[in-house]
């Protein structure tokens, strides 16, 4: 029988549909910083992993995995710009706009976590975005009073695939990682689950990864809704 305390989520392609929710955000960005020369937005949007031939983001990215320093580094080789604190902050401004406005969630996310929380079980979420623009897109779906932790690349934690976030939420809710339960879409949450040492690294299928590209996760769902049926059959 596997007692799962606690369950840390990825944000985005976990709790909101990556493309329908990012591509927006990731859009006017790339065109802010090109001064809407398509060219160059073309390039930058290229580097960091988005594939135009399919319209798709590529699993394991910059911009499917990594954090909003790490976009403008990538981005600003293009740039006459240095990615600074300036050009950060503005990156941190559109995503958080986006984060209101256009984060499309997976499924009912308010029912499931009242589910999970129904089993005693705690929720966090640790994600590759600010924790403003985490904080931002749990108010906007209507879940963020539902959630006991919340951080971001730019909490103190360190980053993924780091272990430090899933440690955090362990020791500010008084868990064990042996308990804990890691879900995300991409390897690099795998492996901040692997080394942190949590119960379970799970993958989901509603961000930018194959299965075949989770295949470090002890368990991969279609959509973070399938989770209430795995922990019924794991608690048996």
């Amino acid at each position: 029988m596997t007692k799962i305390t606690g369950i840390l989520f990825d944000k985005d392609g976990t709790l909101i549909d990556f493309m329908a929710s990012w591509m927006p955000a990731i859009y006017e960005a790339a065109n802010h910083f090109a001064n809407n020369d398509q060219s160059i937005a073309d390039k930058m949007l290229q580097a960091s992993g988005y594939d135009k031939d399919t319209g798709q983001i590529i699993g394991g990215s910059i911009l499917a995995a990594a954090n909003n320093q790490q976009i403008a580094e990538c981005w600003s080789q293009f740039l006459d710009i240095q990615a600074d604190d300036e050009m950060v902050a503005t990156l941190n401004r559109i995503f958080q706009y986006h984060n209101t406005h256009s984060s499309v969630a997976v499924t009912d996310l308010p029912a499931l976590f009242s589910d999970l929380k129904s089993r005693g079980i705690k929720l966090g979420l640790a994600t590759s975005d600010s924790e403003e623009g985490a904080i931002a897109t749990l108010q906007a779906l209507d879940v963020y009073e539902q959630m006991d932790f919340v951080c971001g690349y730019n909490s103190g934690h360190g980053i993924k695939p780091e272990a430090g976030m899933v440690n955090a939420f362990s020791r500010q809710l008084g868990l064990s990682n042996d308990q804990i339960m890691v879900v995300g879409d991409n390897t690099h949450d795998l492996h901040m689950a692997h080394n942190a040492k949590a119960k379970l690294a799970v993958g989901v299928l509603t961000g930018t990864s194959s299965e075949e590209k989770l295949h470090e996760a002890d368990f991969v769902l279609n959509n973070v809704a399938e989770l209430p049926k795995l922990l019924d059959q794991i608690s048996h």
